[in-house]
């Protein structure tokens, strides 16, 4: 692997926002999470459970509510009042209406995914018509006294179920007047509470309504009569979640302790046609409150206050018994918070309103391998700057020089000059930037920061030119004529000559800086890319997929090199493969061109290409004790991959130099620590 100084680097303090809602599409196995910094992401489940799109949050759109209707649309509604239908295409909002009944709590579309109704602060139930390109007010029902906080459809389409404070109702769609309400049992644990908060309700297909409740019960009632069947005290605080499979045979809860649980319908006896509702299963992956769970064909998913998004697969529903079927735990978003400038030895972090601009640290001391040496200079905190307005930074970038800073959220981009004197820096923001640069997805600076390269919302990839006292636009490649497909990776190439963006729909785009032309297209792969980058002298396009697939493009020839296509015929070792986070972050030495450096969040990677490929009966990862061997037994395990997982969490690795590394960590338990207090459980024997 060689030897390097690392920096190893534990100052990024940064909290991922809680999980406030999430919402699954069976048709195109996607799973869409809200934040409480109002942030959706969209995951494909079938794509690795990679995080393909994300929405920036704003602080006035709190958003307590996700659905997806028909022909794959999303929308949600929060704290403001307003429904929010996203453009899955340009990263985009594509239009708010504000509902017109104080703050949105649910959200729910019809069986038929033409209708969408709305659950209000105000107690009034709203139902509205899904139209080709936009959402159309059709009735109220019959108001009701408290807030509407949880909504579901029968099957059938012909009812709904309504869950307020105190008591659950049901409505006929035709007419919109209430047939039942059901009054909920405010005892908890024998004692009477003042209230009881109907968090989440599901309507099956054989009239029966499920609730969720503050009093830490699930209860399942019959909706022609009105009355209670049953009752199970699962919790001694809130449950907060419900999700039903499409099957209807099971369905998942999430509690404010943490716990999930599992319940399924099972036969009474074993030659018995009669069948009951059996809690089966308890998952304590949580530490603070799971206040949203999704049911997928195959899995049980669960995310909360304490920022993790967690996959739990079903092993009676998975078939091959492999790395999909391991449970996973989602922390940190699947894209680049982190920027670097070497010739400065800088880094920039992003957080939701603010940047945070940092020195890196120096040593005088020399030592062996695996010494951690002394500081003679400590890491220096050079600037903070806040944003003004509510909207969160979409992207952030510092150029490699250190004399340039942007950043963009959606509707305003900043460009700065910085200015170093001594230990101090100073900035001046350059004035009067073009407003198509508003709404960034991606900011990039070229090798030797005399261009920026700015990729719009809409799908645009804007040319801008760097000098001390100007800043002008030099090109823009617009997306092929109809399309609109906003591109979130780019990398240019050392020497200025070509430039690679990536979209939402996998493919990656190569144009000419000299000619300013598009170049080529890379044969089209079925799985998004999630880290691309050009090497030096040889151009050739290194991109990771998110199937964990690496692929070398040689665009001046335009076409795949020889060791790709020989890596493709040979193929990936199993292990490689079964790694559960994507590549974020590609980079190569500038003195040994056959290497490749790569990272994900739990290894740091270095591809010799000048070695053979490792089989499936190779040892992958390397034994801690090789770190210190002799160059004798290293010898003995000769294949092009070099491991490290000495760094983890990694959100950020970066040669600096040809001998020095940047590592960024952020440990999980510095985020725990953060976080709001989880409620406390009596242990046995305590």
């Amino acid at each position: 692997m060689g030897e390097f100084r690392v920096h190893r680097v534990r100052f990024f303090n940064y909290v991922p926002s809680g999980i406030r809602c999430v919402a699954y599409n069976n048709h195109s196995n996607r799973l869409a999470v809200s934040r409480t910094d109002g942030t959706v992401e969209i995951y494909n489940l079938s794509a690795n459970y990679f995080q393909e799109k994300f929405f920036p949050g704003h602080e006035s759109r709190s958003t307590e509510a996700l659905c997806w209707a028909k022909g794959q649309r999303l929308f949600s509604g929060g704290l403001n009042g307003e429904i929010v239908e996203y453009d899955l295409q340009a990263l985009d909002i594509k239009y708010s209406v504000d509902a017109f009944g104080g703050p949105i709590w649910s959200l729910a579309a019809s069986p038929s995914g033409s209708q969408l109704l709305i659950g209000c602060e105000d107690g009034s139930v709203k139902l509205f018509q899904i139209t080709s390109d936009k959402i159309q007010f059709e009735r109220n029902f019959d108001p009701q006294k408290s807030r509407i906080l949880s909504l579901s459809w029968h099957p059938s389409g012909t009812h709904i179920a309504a869950g307020s404070i105190d008591y659950i109702s049901v409505f006929d769609v035709k007419s919109g007047s209430a047939t039942h309400k059901m009054i909920v049992d405010r005892r908890y644990m024998g004692v009477s509470k003042r209230k009881c908060v109907i968090w989440g309700v599901a309507f099956l297909s054989d009239g029966t309504v499920i609730s969720v409740d503050s009093a830490g019960k699930v209860q399942f009632w019959d909706s022609a009569t009105g009355t209670l069947v049953k009752s199970h005290l699962i919790a001694n605080a809130d449950v907060q979640s419900i999700a039903v499979s499409d099957q209807e045979d099971s369905f998942v809860v999430g509690t404010a302790e943490g716990t999930v649980f599992h319940f399924q319908l099972v036969s009474v006896a074993s030659n018995s046609t009669e069948k009951q509702w059996v809690r089966t299963k308890p998952f304590q992956h949580h530490t603070h409150d799971v206040r949203a769970v999704a049911h997928s064909p195959t899995a049980l998913i669960s995310g909360g206050t304490d920022t993790h998004l967690v996959i739990r697969p079903l092993m009676e529903k998975v078939e091959v018994k492999n790395y999909d079927a391991a449970l996973r735990k989602i922390t940190f978003p699947h894209r680049r918070l982190i920027s670097c400038s070497k010739k400065k030895q800088l880094l920039l972090f992003q957080f939701a309103h603010h940047l945070e601009l940092w020195r890196l640290g120096a040593t005088a001391a020399a030592g062996k391998n695996g010494d951690v040496l002394p500081l003679s200079k400590n890491a220096d905190h050079l600037l903070e700057l806040k944003t003004k307005g509510p909207e969160n930074i979409i992207c952030s970038s510092v150029s490699p020089c250190g004399n340039w800073m942007a950043y963009s959220t959606a509707s305003r981009f900043f460009l700065y000059r910085l200015s170093y004197e001594h230990d101090s820096v100073s900035l001046q923001r350059v004035p009067k930037t073009p407003a198509f640069l508003r709404s960034a997805l991606q900011i990039l600076f070229s090798e030797d920061s005399t261009k920026l390269f700015v990729a719009s919302s809409q799908g645009p990839l804007h040319i801008m030119q760097l000098s001390e006292g100007c800043f002008k636009h030099v090109h823009t490649f617009q997306p092929p004529s109809g399309t609109v497909e906003a591109m979130c990776l780019l990398a240019v190439s050392p020497d200025g000559h070509w430039l690679a963006s990536s979209g939402t729909s996998a493919g990656v785009h190569v144009y000419s800086l000299k000619q300013l032309k598009p170049h080529c297209t890379v044969p089209a792969y079925n799985f998004p890319v999630t880290a691309l980058a050009i090497a030096p002298n040889t151009n050739n396009l290194v991109i990771a997929h998110s199937d964990q697939q690496v692929f070398e493009y040689s665009i001046p020839e335009k076409q795949y090199t020889e060791w790709s296509r020989t890596i493709q015929k040979q193929g990936f070792h199993y292990l490689w493969l079964q790694r559960d986070t994507p590549i974020t972050h590609i980079s190569f030495h500038p003195k040994r061109p056959m290497h490749i450096l790569l990272h994900d969040a739990y290894m740091f990677c270095i591809i010799d290409k000048a070695l053979p490929l490792p089989n499936d009966k190779s040892l992958l990862y390397n034994p801690p004790s090789l770190t210190s061997e002799s160059g004798v037994v290293r010898r003995r395990t000769p294949h092009a991959f070099k491991i490290s997982k000495k760094y983890k969490p990694l959100l950020f690795m970066e040669l600096l130099d040809e001998r020095t590394l940047v590592a960024v960590e952020r440990p999980l338990d510095a985020i725990i620590a953060q976080l709001p207090p989880p409620i406390k459980k009596k242990k046995f024997g305590t």
